[in-house]
């Protein structure tokens, strides 16, 4: 009865089923690799693993360790698959990282978040994709950052604190508006130095 047929009979039937000894999809080295190549070659996977547990690395960090090796453009592409297959490369989670760190951590605004992820070689789309599910909250990251450096600041009058703060929050990646905004108010907030006055 056909129910009762083993798999083998069922694979042969298919000539699209899946049959286990076939390759995957992972770009494979070119067989007449010689034994230097292949020596080569498992230098620099040592040599990516052993980043790899230290740091997450975009797959373009990846591709620059590997560029360190006389390897051939099949055999990297071969390693980054490799590293891909087992889940040490993802572009689109080490972008949230990035972005949560930059965000929650060191109260980055969005510019210098994405710059961040740009200097990691993190795609266009997939910076995209992680920098839209940051709150538009710029502001009022900005100004919790303002508040703690407000104080600092006290013993200077009004217009060199609000200089000095703005900077600091610009080279946070904060927008020109933002920053200034966020300055003026976390200035407005502080208690003045050791006479007790408020900035003005």
């Amino acid at each position: 009865m056909a129910a009762e047929r083993d798999a083998d009979d069922i694979v042969g039937d298919d000539p699209e089923a899946w049959h286990p000894t076939w390759a995957d999809d992972r770009p494979q080295l070119d067989q007449a690799d010689d034994r230097a190549g292949a020596g080569e070659v498992e230098l620099a996977e040592k040599a990516l693993l052993k980043k790899l547990r230290t740091r997450s690395l975009s797959v373009s960090e990846a591709r620059g360790v590997l560029r360190e090796y006389s390897l051939r453009p099949d055999a990297v592409e071969h390693l980054i698959a490799l590293m891909d297959e087992y889940g040490y490369l993802d572009d689109g989670a080490l972008a949230e990282q990035l972005v949560h760190a930059g965000a929650e951590r060191k109260g980055q605004g969005r510019q210098a978040i994405a710059q961040t992820l740009a200097k990691r070689g993190i795609p266009r789309d997939v910076a995209d994709a992680a920098l839209s599910s940051l709150p538009d909250d710029d502001f009022e990251r900005a100004l919790e950052f303002a508040r703690g450096k407000a104080r600092s600041l006290q013993g200077l009058d009004r217009d060199t604190a609000v200089r000095r703060l703005t900077g600091q929050l610009a080279r946070r990646g904060y927008g020109g508006s933002i920053a200034l905004s966020a300055a003026r108010a976390a200035l407005d907030d502080a208690p003045g130095g050791s006479r007790g006055v408020r900035f003005r």
